[in-house]
């Protein structure tokens, strides 16, 4: 009897190893599903054989996302700066699906193009960085307010050095990176008028390295692409410092951009070896606490060529468009769930 029941303890217990271990497994198949990933996006956009796209410097999309491109068309950086303006059309308008053009327009407006961004009542606003003048532009391209001197550098409220990006608030109000020359934000009221600026040349908190992309969250909250200190900085409405994320890998955070429909931060980074050997650029997703969840490009998950983004805008769907100055074209990438 003793015997049988000796068995039978170990055939139950053998069933229960057993069992626990196929739960086992099935937990870690849970915890191993690969998180949503972003698909390259083929054959877009769809552009006139007769343009020739220049460096795509700014992104921005309406609020028909249709997605608007701000580029140098023939003109290509040197320096000094050229004095003449583009004679070709510097700012086009897509179709977000199709990749069409809808509207092209800013023929002899600009020497230089850089940042682009749009509000909320569909205005375009555009930074050149030869002028050192911000423009803000109607939806029909009517321009409605000029800041800054043509061709004359400053580091005062009136004047800009190489200004790089801007970005608006619900009520109208607007922050500038300044940006190559000059190592700051300042923000203006809705009208132009100066209100406050922070920031200058290094590392600490707070200081910049060429602030060269700028975006704001529901809550106000400003984030710099502290390009060449290679960081994400973050800072509340008045320019007081919140948070840094620094990227430890490469030698250049380009620019970001908050997608407001689903609180993700997204921003590209560029990698060289000894200034000579190209890797190309990496597209981040973090949350706004600036914890990366999502990191592919040259590191993987991507089969496009090597590429240098500049800026990065993210339409309603949640795909992402970034501006590539080392092949002169705009890429699409649209989020792939896991199955």
């Amino acid at each position: 009897m003793k015997i049988i029941k000796t068995i039978i303890f170990y055939f139950l217990s053998a069933l229960m190893l057993i069992g626990c271990g196929n739960l086992e497994k099935k937990e870690i198949k849970k915890e191993s599903e690969n998180p949503d990933s972003y698909v390259l996006v083929q054959d877009w956009p769809k552009l006139p054989e007769d343009l020739v796209l220049g460096n795509p410097t700014g992104l921005g999309i309406d609020s028909e996302n249709n997605i608007m491109v701000f580029h140098r068309a023939s003109s290509v950086w040197q320096e000094p700066m050229p004095e003449d303006k583009i004679q070709e059309p510097t700012i086009l308008i897509l179709d977000k699906q199709t990749g069409e053009v809808l509207k092209s327009w800013g023929a002899d407006l600009f020497i230089m193009p850089h940042g682009l961004e749009v509000d909320k009542e569909n205005n375009i606003w555009v930074t050149d960085v030869a002028l050192h003048q911000i423009f803000k532009f109607s939806p029909e391209g009517n321009l409605l307010l000029t800041l800054g001197e043509p061709k004359v550098p400053g580091n005062d409220p009136e004047h800009f050095n190489l200004p790089t990006d801007v970005a608006v608030t619900d009520n109208g109000s607007f922050y500038v990176s300044d940006g190559y020359g000059n190592s700051r934000v300042i923000k203006f009221s809705k009208n132009g008028t100066y209100l406050f600026e922070w920031g200058k040349y290094g590392d600490a908190e707070g200081e910049f390295n060429i602030p060269h992309g700028i975006d704001l969250d529901k809550n106000g909250n400003v984030y710099v692409a502290d390009r060449e200190n290679n960081r994400i900085q973050k800072f509340d409405a008045e320019g007081n410092f919140i948070a840094v994320w620094q990227n430890k890998i490469t030698e250049q955070l380009y620019s970001l951009v908050i997608d407001q429909n689903k609180d993700h931060l997204f921003a590209i980074d560029y990698m060289t070896i000894n200034d000579t050997i190209v890797k190309g650029s990496d597209i981040f997703r973090f949350n706004l606490d600036m914890n990366p969840q999502i990191q592919f490009g040259r590191t993987g998950l991507y089969n496009g060529p090597i590429s240098r983004y500049h800026d990065i805008i993210v339409d309603d769907d949640g795909s992402i468009y970034v501006g590539d100055i080392l092949g002169n074209k705009v890429q699409k990438f649209q989020l792939k769930k896991s199955k």
